[in-house]
């Protein structure tokens, strides 16, 4: 049963003052008090409006939401199945028991075709662009996802909002913004695994920022936006100065309250406005026009083209992987609900969108389709909720049908979860180097101890690759590398070693089972008690 909570959200600040689960759903007591001191929705949008749409304003560039909304389908409704015997899915070197170890897992994947992007783990950073939070911990975002030999996404209108930038007849011509993002990447990058992509969306295009990354700054890989998991409009950020706010507006950007406006500025030097929302437009793209796009992307220098896709209606989800593959394009990131964001509205996050799994389903049998007729099928990525091993096995294992194309899912994205492994990391560190760690946190000072090499499980694995280096190491980007490559990346090859298939586009439908009906009639599999009915009657009539 789909769930939402409307009596209490930390997002938004609001609860009630009754609590049992019937006025949870409906968000108000049912007997609201003349003199109640507690800020429900209602009560809060009586006094602070529109800010009740959102996040709090006072937690943005310092915190990542996402949906707690319960969508009647999880990964949990799937199980994954193991094995023991030794078949034909073993690849050659795996057939000996003293090699068949799940250290010795094949996890890399790649996304693209020509110029394939290589990965050590199936797993990218997805955009993390004007949002403060990005900006506040790029180095620590971009260098963990180097470190990790991941690709990860500069996102959309990072130019735009970058004060320094040089903008010329309406076209960017330099951001030191953009710059610090790209070599806070290239500083720890090998070379070979992972890469960096620049999103843009309406307003890059407008401002020429796609150009601007191929021809100056050599970037790889573009990734136009259509949308993200928790909305369906343009990007928003909050901007708690004026004088940006009037920058922003004079770039073009929809900035509300109109910061221009006398009145808006005086109220705002009055304390009464304390914030302005900056909006972008919304695009509507063609199949045309996005082909056409596309070519002109890789005449100009592009190598891998991608898409960014939100969580649209069913139709619109399969016209767009349509759309890719007329464009020939090298990958599409499918992000469904709940998505994480740094500040989207609150009521589209938990109700407005296609749920990820659904979602997954959708663009898989779209996928098989045009396969079937002989068409491009690009590669692709699912985001939306993701934070486990279990959960990216489901989703990549669910892509190919035994004896079919794929894996068509080559990898997962995330933000949300890559935000938390950055905070925790900063944070710890922090008071570790300040001596307070077993102050502020004495259970894990005493089993782990209070020194920065201490407290990181990977620490002495990366002090011997890089030497004293390692001190430059962010350690946020630590965290990214730990939470990446040691927990997602160890705990998909155990995963992988349950279920005898010892490279990626081995994983196929056929180790899963579905655990509700509606799992079942979603993704097409077989209920546990429907498993291999066939090789149960051909083992005992043997």
């Amino acid at each position: 049963m789909a769930r939402t909570n409307l009596g209490f959200s930390d997002v938004t600040g609001t609860m009630i003052r009754v609590r049992y689960e019937d006025a949870q759903q409906h968000g108000i007591c049912p007997i609201c008090l003349e003199d109640c001191p507690i800020l429900c929705t209602v009560g809060k949008a009586a006094l602070r409006g529109r800010e009740v749409l959102y996040p709090k304003p006072e937690y943005f560039g310092k915190s990542v939401a996402g949906s707690n909304k319960i969508f009647g389908l999880d990964w949990a409704d799937i199980q994954i199945m193991s094995d023991v015997r030794k078949e034909a899915t073993f690849p050659e070197e795996f057939r000996d028991p003293d090699k068949a170890i799940f250290e010795a897992v094949d996890i890399t994947s790649q996304l693209g075709f020509k110029h394939p992007i290589k990965l050590r783990v199936p797993v990218t950073i997805a955009a993390l662009g004007s949002t403060k939070v990005a900006a506040k911990n790029a180095e620590h975002i971009y260098g963990g996802a180097a470190l990790a030999g991941i690709l990860t996404v500069i996102g959309e209108n990072v130019c735009g909002m970058d004060p320094n930038s040089i903008v010329s007849n309406g076209k960017i011509q330099d951001s030191p913004d953009m710059k610090r993002r790209v070599e806070a990447f290239r500083k720890w990058w090998d070379g070979e695994y992972g890469d960096i992509a620049v999103q843009t969306n309406v307003e890059d295009q407008r401002l020429g920022v796609d150009i601007y990354a191929i021809t100056k700054l050599e970037v790889n890989v573009i990734e136009r936006k259509w949308g993200q998991g928790a909305k369906s409009i343009g990007g928003e950020v909050r901007i708690f100065d004026l004088d940006r706010a009037i920058m922003l507006r004079k770039r073009g950007y929809i900035v509300i309250p109109d910061p221009l406006d006398p009145a808006v500025q005086e109220a705002f030097k009055a304390g009464i406005i304390k914030s302005f929302e900056r909006h972008s437009r919304l695009g509507m793209p063609t199949i045309e026009g996005f082909v056409e796009d596309v070519e002109k992307l890789r005449e100009q220098g592009a190598k891998v083209v991608g898409l960014k896709m939100g969580q649209y209606r069913p139709a619109v989800i399969v016209w767009s992987l349509k759309a890719a593959s007329e464009a020939k394009l090298d990958y599409v990131t499918f992000d469904g609900q709940p998505g994480g964001t740094g500040m989207s509205p609150w009521p589209m996050m938990l109700e407005q969108g296609v749920p990820t799994t659904y979602m997954e389903a959708i663009v898989l049998n779209a996928a098989y389709r045009l396969w079937k007729k002989g068409k491009h099928v690009p590669h692709i990525q699912i985001a939306g909720g993701f934070i486990c091993p279990t959960q990216i096995f489901k989703a990549i294992a669910l892509s190919k049908w035994p004896g079919g194309p794929g894996p068509f899912v080559k990898a997962i994205a995330m933000a949300k979860p890559i935000l938390t492994a950055v905070f925790k990391a900063k944070l710890f560190a922090e008071w570790a180097e300040k001596g307070e760690l077993a102050k502020r946190n004495p259970a894990f000072a005493k089993v782990y101890g209070t020194k920065v090499e201490e407290i990181f499980e990977v620490y002495h694995e990366l002090k011997h690759k890089y030497g004293d280096k390692v001190k430059e190491i962010p350690y946020g980007a630590i965290g990214v590398y730990s939470y990446v490559v040691e927990y997602i990346g160890v705990g998909l090859k155990q995963l992988m070693a349950g279920s005898r298939r010892f490279k990626l586009d081995l994983l196929d439908r056929s180790l899963l089972a579905a655990l509700t009906p509606l799992a079942k009639e979603v993704f097409g599999l077989p209920m546990i008690h429907e498993l291999d009915k066939d090789v149960i009657d051909a083992i005992l009539e043997s």
